[in-house]
């Protein structure tokens, strides 16, 4: 009973730190023009954002990419591995997309992923609660 608590646990932690990422990758996201806008009104230059603040996206992406692995290595059904992984490189395709303009895509794409990582992370939260030893581990 002891193991399915602390697994318990664990999977809390991770789903935790992946909604409290997204959330604050979200939340930057939105800022950002705000900020930048103010910026460029206030002097008349550099209305791009700066390198450093665009990396802050790639720490939420690889402290997200942890979260979800750690999640999935623990967790039974097939279709939230493969929903959180699918949403993760999508996030990852947006954000990159973001950085180096590829396809021409509107800014606020980048809010999809990010919300379907959120909802991911508070279904896998919610429903995925160990009854017995081996209900949230690999089975091979």
């Amino acid at each position: 009973m002891y193991r399915i608590n602390s697994i318990n646990k664990l999977l809390s932690d991770f789903d935790n730190v992946g909604i409290i990422a997204s959330s604050l990758c979200m939340i930057h996201c939105i800022g950002t023009p705000f900020l930048f806008i103010a910026k460029a009104c206030s002097t008349s230059c550099c209305s791009e954002a700066p390198i450093w603040w665009q990396l802050i996206d790639y720490l939420f992406l690889i402290i997200s990419f942890i979260a979800i692995y750690f999640v999935t290595k623990n967790t039974i059904p097939n279709w939230i591995k493969i929903s959180f992984w699918i949403t993760w490189f999508t996030l990852l395709l947006t954000i990159l997309n973001h950085t180096f303009p590829i396809v021409e895509a509107p800014k606020y794409i980048t809010y999809i992923p990010a919300s379907a990582v959120i909802i991911l992370h508070f279904y896998n939260l919610k429903f995925c609660k160990c009854r017995e030893e081996s209900c949230c581990t690999n089975i091979k």
